[in-house]
């Protein structure tokens, strides 16, 4: 063993002889809970002002000595900032370190780089500082470390309650972005920089706050502990043993292979191809809300008011979709949100397009993004539950991989569409259909998987 595992062993041995009782686990929920909004916030807060950046980058100020349209700009930072999830590629090695350094270390790191990209969007002069910002928060936000935290400290009879309670709780606390707007935009769209001061300097507060109180969990504390413990000889031989081992079962238990699982079974097959389309509406649902309130002529004011619906009843609705999964199944809640997802995007537009009152407008918002979130949750449940034990982290990976080609399709339409047609027309042409058709195959040939039991899965 070498000096610095000497210490780690050392340093963690000290944390696990303190105790961690009740005080400990109520102040740790509060930081998860801090932290979670935080990350629900920074997923959400450039798409709220994307009206007002595209307009000040690109239609109000020339960039590269040309002025762009409003929906030629916004289709150009659409194509740029598809760049950015190149940076998803690192996400499983980054995640990985949380293994090694262990989870508190990548608990502050993610909310102080949320924190930073936010902090830099807030004092960019340009569009490139401001790309910046949103590389670095597109890297950090969504990494979930602090749910970690609750997977290994929660006791296992409430896990999924407080789990289920603080992912509620963090979509509810984007009503700060609202309040942010109406108290420092108001109905000046220029002053958007300013909304994104407030959540970074709560992040670095956040940062300090987990280093000084969060401890790492008692699961990786023992297990690490147990892991420096062994002779460093023994250690290395094992991890030679694993890797040939890894090596002799690559063509069991890979990514490729979690491919070929899906496409060789019909079920599976059926249900990626469902996912497939229905993620090609991602883009068209998730990111031009905003945007499309704006090109139909509401004033900031009343986007303002509209975004103070989304976080209620999109956190209202994630709420009850766990008691509707399990009671009525997962076929019929992806199924049934499908169809709230595709009525709300339709009355939303109408809503946009008739001046309706913006509450309800933002109402219906709520209803269609919540909707399709918790359809394509299940969708995810549904596949780790039709798939054996050995190979379902494979399959789930492939999963990831396979879905790509539907929000690669999804942007491209989307953003073509937008150039030719207005915005909500082109996001209407693009989600409606596809969310249409993913449900009606999903319901056709998808099969039920409530009450799987996954040990037994062959």
């Amino acid at each position: 063993m070498n000096k610095k595992e000497s210490r780690q062993l050392a340093r963690l041995k000290k944390m696990q002889s303190r105790s961690s009782g009740g005080k400990y686990f109520l102040v740790l929920i509060m930081l998860i809970a801090i932290v979670n909004i935080l990350d629900e916030v920074t997923s959400n807060l450039t798409v709220t002002v994307q009206s007002s950046f595209v307009t000040e980058f690109f239609v109000n100020n020339p960039f590269m000595g040309k002025f762009y349209s409003f929906e030629d700009g916004l289709a150009f930072h659409s194509t740029i900032s598809v760049v950015t999830y190149v940076f998803g590629v690192i996400t499983p090695f980054y995640k990985a370190l949380a293994d090694k350094w262990g989870r508190k270390p990548l608990f502050a790191i993610s909310t102080l780089g949320m924190a930073t990209g936010l902090m830099i969007i807030h004092l960019s002069t340009s569009y490139i500082m401001f790309l910046v910002g949103f590389a670095i928060i597109s890297f950090f936000m969504g990494h979930d470390i602090q749910i970690i935290y609750i997977l290994e400290e929660a006791p296992d009879k409430h896990r999924a309650k407080i789990y289920s309670l603080l992912k509620s709780f963090g979509i509810l606390g984007v009503v700060l972005i609202p309040t942010l707007r109406n108290a420092l935009m108001g109905d000046d769209a220029t002053k958007w920089r300013e909304i994104f001061l407030v959540p970074a300097l709560i992040g670095f507060i956040a940062v300090l706050l987990v280093v000084l109180f969060a401890k790492d969990t008692k699961v990786f504390v023992g297990e690490r502990i147990a892991y420096l413990s062994r002779p460093y000889e023994e250690r290395q031989k094992e991890k030679e043993l694993k890797k040939q081992a890894k090596q002799a079962q690559r063509n069991q238990a890979s990514v490729f292979n979690g491919v070929k699982y899906i496409w060789a079974h019909k079920d599976t097959k059926s249900l990626i191809i469902s996912h497939i389309i229905f993620d090609s509406a991602m883009p068209a649902i998730a990111l031009y809300f905003e945007s499309s309130m704006h090109t139909a002529g509401m004033s900031t004011s009343e986007i303002t008011k509209a975004l103070f619906m989304v976080p209620i009843i999109y956190g209202s609705i994630t709420f009850l979709s766990g008691f509707i999964a399990d009671k009525a199944g997962r076929k019929a809640t992806v199924t049934g949100f499908s169809v709230t997802c595709v009525s709300g995007y339709i009355l939303f537009v109408t809503g946009i397009l008739l001046g309706w009152n913006p509450y309800v407008v933002g109402a219906f918002a709520g209803l269609y993004q919540g909707s399709y979130w918790i359809g394509r949750d299940y969708m995810n449940v549904m596949m780790t539950e039709k798939v054996p034990t050995d190979i379902r982290a494979s399959v789930v990976g492939a999963e990831g991989l396979l879905v790509i080609i539907g929000l690669v399709v999804g942007y491209g339409l989307t953003i073509v569409g937008m150039m030719v047609m207005p915005i909500w027309w082109a996001c209407l042409a693009v989600s409606v259909p596809m969310v249409s058709i993913a449900a009606v195959m999903f319901a056709r040939k998808v099969k039920e998987t409530k009450g799987a039991n996954l040990d037994e899965i062959a």
